[in-house]
């Protein structure tokens, strides 16, 4: 092609030069030759046209190949195959879009920390001789009706009218007999009932003996689901649609206050649902009213406490806790243990080089060699619970002495009560 060209153009310039230079006409042998060379000459342009052609064809196609690829590179970046297709593309990973998406809150909360008082200060079963149809020997009685009842093998003290109230019987009733730091402990049942006034009210004030201390104004309600003190109220969870006084089957719930320098909490079986931060009346006393004719309560105790745990293994080298309860005659851990347990345990993995006995004692209600078993049972219960809660084996041992060692007298409801522990041992 070089050569072609390069002859083509000699041939112009020289056919140039010739025109130029000569005027005569031209002979017909050469003017042949002529037209045979323009015709050649024509061939030869023909051909090159075709060849450029061909390379700017060729040139132009390669560009528009690349402009095709980056309208389609564009043409993706604008509308994604999965958006294309009709689906939900995944959006790109930013700062921005990270703040935007939800996230899931790690949420920690201790819904139960009830720690029963260490030396109780009024107890009431109601005892087992205490006989059917009386009026419970441990109260008196303010306004209403209550007597002793039998529910399912155990003595209760039943509300047999609506506004029923009953207070503590005790000596000292016209005086501030709670001290500054105390617990409530009680079963309430509540029967099948759906009527607004299926609840019960427990006063700080004894409103027969105490009538003009602001505490008998104060009180805590107490439904089948929920409990209300002041202007807190709160459900128990999973109950919040079913109606605080409705009870569709009839049914016991374990009710415990705490009391600590102004400060009340209310729980009710495992779960806190009031907490005041200050209370600006002082509980001198307890009322309790009924509002129902269908409720019963049992197992009412009142306690004095709160000696931190490891002051008490300080001083005693040991912690006594009357507040790990069973089932009756049984080693089964009752559901109110729980606060208890779960202080030794927080107790014991702040400090890894504590070592506890775990040593069980009962009254003296039953026969010795009875006793002595079920302490052992017991005892080993509540260990076994902490090692499947994480504490090492080798931390932990128990044993039982049943009536042997008693910290009270067995002749009381109280003293009784206080016998009735389990003890944690350092070693």
């Amino acid at each position: 092609m070089k050569t072609k060209t390069f002859l083509l153009v000699l041939f112009i310039a020289g056919w140039g030069f010739s025109a130029s230079s000569q005027t005569i006409k031209v002979p017909i042998k050469k003017k042949v030759v002529n037209q045979i060379n323009t015709r050649a000459n024509n061939d030869v342009d023909k051909v090159l046209d075709k060849g450029f052609d061909k390379i700017e064809k060729g040139i132009g196609g390669l560009f528009k190949k690349k402009k095709k690829k980056h309208s389609q590179s564009e043409a993706k970046t604008e509308t994604p195959p999965a958006q294309a297709a009709g689906q939900q593309a995944k959006p790109e990973t930013t700062a921005e879009n990270m703040a935007a998406q939800p996230r899931k809150p790690e949420v920690k909360w201790a819904k139960y920390d009830f720690v029963p008082g260490q030396t109780v200060i009024f107890e009431d079963g109601p005892a087992k001789d205490e006989e059917n149809g009386e009026f419970p020997s441990r109260w008196d009685l303010y306004e209403g009706n209550a007597e002793i009842g039998e529910v399912d093998g155990e003595n209760v003290i039943m509300f047999l009218s609506s506004n029923t109230y009953i207070v503590p019987y005790l000596k000292n009733s016209r005086e501030d007999y709670l001290p500054d730091v105390f617990t409530l402990e009680m079963d309430v049942w509540f029967s099948k009932s759906h009527s607004t006034a299926n609840r019960m009210n427990v006063y700080l004030g004894d409103k027969k003996n105490q009538r003009h201390d602001g505490g008998s104004s104060v009180d805590l309600i107490i439904m089948p689901h929920s409990l209300e003190f002041l202007k807190s109220e709160k459900s128990y969870p999973g109950t919040e649609n079913v109606g605080w006084t409705v009870e569709r089957t009839g049914s016991w719930r374990h009710i415990a206050i705490a009391y600590t320098k102004g400060k009340f909490k209310a729980y009710m079986n495992d779960t806190r649902l009031i907490n005041v931060p200050h209370l600006e009346v002082n509980p001198k006393g307890i009322t309790i009213q009924s509002q129902n004719d269908n409720i019963f309560i049992k197992n009412i105790r009142i306690a004095k406490g709160g000696v931190k745990y490891y002051d008490r293994v300080l001083s005693d080298g040991k912690i006594v806790e009357n507040g790990i309860r069973f089932d009756v005659n049984k080693a089964t851990l009752k559901p109110e243990s729980m606060g208890p347990i779960n202080k030794i345990y927080k107790l014991m993995v702040k400090y890894p080089d504590l070592k506890f006995s775990v040593e069980g004692h009962t009254d003296s209600d039953g026969d010795a060699a009875s006793n002595m078993k079920l302490s052992k049972a017991r005892a080993k219960a509540v260990m076994n619970k902490l090692m499947a809660m994480g504490i090492p084996a080798d931390r932990l041992k128990s044993a039982g002495w049943g009536e042997s060692k008693p910290l009270d007298t067995n002749a009381t409801p109280e003293g009784r009560a206080n016998n009735r522990r389990v003890e944690f041992v350092k070693f």
